[in-house]
């Protein structure tokens, strides 16, 4: 089984190639080069000019072409509203015509799920902008990570008062890019620890390998029916209901 992992949603786009739970190759705007051309990071409007080149260096450096991927897993969300419409975008227009099936998985468990050396209370935190945080809460136990809190999008303080709700007076890692942004108010609360290493897989690694269990169970999502997990509306969705 082979399968390619697609993060848009986050700051920095990445893809991976994942064969039955090993990974293969990863690619990123800020690691990704050939002989040729060296894609350096970019904003999060300019995934759309990174992301294909990407996957073609993903094919390059492992042999594989399109025909020899059993799925594709695409972190669908919350995020950048931007870069998950290019990330299902890119995703269609692969896939358009084949019958390479397509699982979309959430953002904030994939990068919780990118944790392979603490076992505890892990809140995953994005920054949404506008003083706002996308965060969920999980529990990871060895190789095994449960769902604590749906995703959600609410400051910063109020995710921190609902982490300690279910603390009791553990630690909790946070992770994600929210977990850098707002560094001086999570670490003024008492059982905090933030993510430092950078030696884990990629999200979209991540997202390849969470996905494999679903493609093997045929439980895949309806490539025409999936769209991006917004959790909040978008600023032009908000003016048009204020406007009724």
């Amino acid at each position: 089984m082979r399968v390619i992992g697609i993060d848009t949603a986050s700051a920095t786009a990445s893809v991976a190639l994942v064969e039955n739970g090993l990974l293969l190759s990863e690619k990123t705007d800020l690691r990704c080069e050939s002989a040729s051309n060296v894609i350096r990071r970019s904003s999060i409007s300019n995934h759309a000019e990174t992301i294909l080149p990407l996957i073609e260096l993903l094919f390059e450096s492992t042999g594989v072409s399109l025909q020899d991927i059993t799925g594709f897993a695409l972190s669908i969300g919350p995020g950048s509203f931007t870069g998950l419409r290019i990330g299902l975008s890119t995703v269609k227009g692969l896939v358009y015509g084949s019958q390479i099936p397509v699982v979309g998985m959430s953002t904030l468990f994939a990068h919780a799920a990118r944790v392979t050396d603490y076992d505890g209370l892990i809140c995953a935190l994005l920054d949404a902008r506008k003083n706002e945080v996308y965060a969920a809460l999980f529990r990871k136990t060895g190789d095994v990570i449960n769902r604590v809190t749906e995703d959600t999008v609410a400051s910063a303080a109020n995710v921190i008062a609902t982490v300690r709700e279910f603390q009791r007076g553990a630690l909790c890692l946070f992770v994600g890019d929210g977990a850098a942004v707002y560094k001086d108010l999570l670490l003024d609360s008492p059982g905090v620890r933030l993510l430092e290493t950078i030696n884990y897989p990629s999200v979209a690694a991540t997202v390849a390998r969470l996905a494999e269990d679903r493609f093997r169970a045929n439980r895949v999502d309806d490539l025409g029916a999936l769209t991006p997990a917004y959790v909040r509306p978008s600023e032009a969705e908000f003016k048009r209901g204020s406007s009724l």
